[in-house]
Parts: C-alpha cells; sequence; structure tokens
C-alpha cells in the first residue's frame, strides 16, 4: 500500500452522464418555464388592464387565453369568468427544478479517491472521508437493471463496499462495480492495513478477502 493519491474508477460512463446531463437540463428547464410563466402572464395582464397603451379590443388580444382577459374583454370574447393564474402556482415547479440541476450535479461530480488507507467519495454537494484501516467494513449488494433476453430487463446484485467510521458515524459508499483489479487490490490492502488478524477484525479481514477475489475475476460491469 502506498500513500500516492489514487482515483477510483467510480461513476456514470461517458455516455451515461450525457444522457443524465440531458435529461436533468431537460427537466430544469421545462420546470423552471412553468416558474416563470405565472409572471410572465402577469406581465401581460397589466398591459391589458393597466396605464399606457391597453388592448382595446379582443381581436388585438386573441391569442391570449380568454382566461387571462380583463372582465370587459372576457365578456366580450365570451370566455368563462376566471381570475388570472396566481404567481405563487409557478412554485409547483421549484422541486422538479432542484431535482433537474441535482442530477446534472450528482452524475458530474461524482468521484471517490483512495490516499493510502483513507478513502473520500465526493458527491453532488459534499466529500466524506474515512480511514479503511479503523473503519467498520461491511459489504452490501446494489442493484441495476442488466438488459437481457427476457423482459422485463433482468436485475443484477453487485457488491459495495460500506465504511462506516466508528467514532462519529461517518458513512462512506464506494460500489466495487467497475473497478479494475488494481484498484480492488488497493481498496483490500487500505482496509487489512495495521489491522489485527484476530479477534473482532477478523469480519474485516474477511470482507477484504472477498473484495481480492472479486480482483481475481474478470471485471465487472
Amino acid at each position: 500500500m502506498t500513500n500516492q493519491e489514487l482515483r477510483l474508477s467510480v461513476g456514470a460512463s461517458p455516455a451515461q452522464r450525457t444522457w443524465a446531463v440531458v435529461v436533468g437540463v431537460f427537466v430544469a428547464a421545462v420546470a423552471a418555464a412553468f416558474v416563470a410563466l405565472p409572471l410572465v402572464a402577469g406581465g401581460l395582464l397589466g398591459r391589458l388592464s393597466g396605464p399606457g397603451d391597453p388592448f382595446s379590443s379582443y381581436e388585438e388580444a386573441r391569442d391570449v387565453p380568454p382566461g387571462m382577459l380583463p372582465p370587459a374583454l372576457r365578456d366580450s370574447a365570451g370566455g368563462a369568468e376566471q381570475a388570472g393564474p396566481s404567481p405563487f402556482v409557478g412554485l409547483c415547479g421549484l422541486p422538479f427544478v432542484l431535482l433537474g440541476i441535482y442530477l446534472v450535479l450528482r452524475v458530474l461530480r461524482t468521484a471517490a479517491w483512495l490516499e493510502g488507507s483513507h478513502v473520500r467519495v465526493r458527491g453532488a454537494f459534499r466529500t466524506r472521508g474515512v480511514d479503511l484501516a479503523t473503519a467498520r467494513i461491511d459489504v452490501a449488494a446494489l442493484s441495476h437493471d442488466e438488459p437481457g433476453d427476457d423482459l422485463p430487463a433482468a436485475r443484477r446484485r453487485t457488491p459495495a463496499l460500506i465504511a462506516t467510521d466508528p467514532v462519529d458515524g461517518r458513512r462512506v459508499t464506494v460500489a466495487l462495480r467497475g473497478l479494475p483489479p488494481s484498484e480492488l487490490s488497493a481498496l483490500a490492502d487500505a482496509i487489512t492495513s495495521a489491522r489485527p488478524v484476530d479477534g473482532r477484525d477478523g469480519d474485516t479481514h474477511a470482507v477484504a478477502r472477498q473484495v481480492r477475489r472479486l480482483a481475481e475475476r474478470p471485471r465487472l460491469g
């Protein structure tokens, strides 16, 4: 094990990154338009009914939905009586704006580094680090869809390393799917660094052996 920083091959593939960014930007843009629409409509209603140079007839405002017209023009158009949209209606789209932004940041920023026995994992907004040599180590199974001959797609389960700091409970998760053998071996070495082989650390050494066995198999992904 060396103290040189090693960037782990976690995160989405370039094609998956591109697709996620396109979807995230589209969701955020549509939601932002929904948020802005009542404000734009309010300005148009101000022109229709306020001082200045308002429309004099419905013919001049025939492209405006009847429900957004002042009462005089709305009555002449035969539209149903209803108030214009409230600016607060657009706030319903705000969570979707945040969702789109989060999706883009999560895909573009997700990364992990191993330096000595310390692993750092960066998510959409923050970075967490844990010392694998002292942390409680567990292996969990993550599910993902794998296209196959049968429909719906078959579900595969691939392992992930979960390291929990014994002092403050800080936790990081490193998906092992797609990691090359050299990185899997480096993780296993970091886990067993300076650990006794017996007692409560025996289970941790067993986890490290599982990771090393993964390194001996064909690359997952």
